[in-house]
């Protein structure tokens, strides 16, 4: 048995899942298709939730307006997506899937499914429930990330550790 205390066993398993699951690579999705995650992951919230403004998709991603700015005008030099302008407020985009970004998604949607089957079908059968309901409570228990503005402003207020 590990010795090592709850959180450092928990970093370092969920490192483990992120690392051979292939999360940090860049240019495909885990689940082999030539897209980055964060591309991939905006596709499968807009099949899953329909149209949203975009505000809305960078909070369901977890990420900042800015880096959601980045990613729609790709989404749409792709024609995976369609940005338009709100009719009630002239300053909101709402993004939505495109006919070819829908079936991209689902695409995703089945190939991702295949890869959590396989990978449920290597654990032992009386332990795959147990498995899945950690997981759900990891994920309720877990706070949205700190956008990247409100991280900066916390490390100023802290003292660096460096200059100590």
């Amino acid at each position: 048995m590990d010795d090592a205390p709850p959180a450092q066993r928990l970093r370092r398993s969920l490192q483990q899942v992120f690392r051979r699951f292939g999360i940090l690579g860049s240019d495909q999705t885990p689940c082999g298709q030539p897209l980055s995650p964060a591309h991939a992951h905006a596709l499968m919230v807009l099949l899953d939730r329909g149209e949203l403004v975009q505000g809305e998709l960078a909070t369901e991603l977890g990420v900042d307006k800015s880096t959601l700015a980045r990613l729609v005008p790709r989404l749409v030099a792709f024609d995976h997506v369609e940005r338009r302008t709100d009719a009630a407020d002239g300053r909101v985009r709402r993004v939505r899937l495109t006919p070819r970004g829908e079936r991209l998604a689902l695409r995703l949607s089945q190939t991702s499914l295949a890869r959590f089957a396989a990978v449920l079908e290597a654990v032992e059968p009386e332990k795959r429930a147990l498995v899945v309901d950690a997981l759900e409570v990891l994920a309720a228990a877990m706070p949205p990330p700190v956008p990247l503005r409100s991280r900066a402003r916390l490390d100023e207020a802290r003292p660096s550790p460096l200059a100590r």
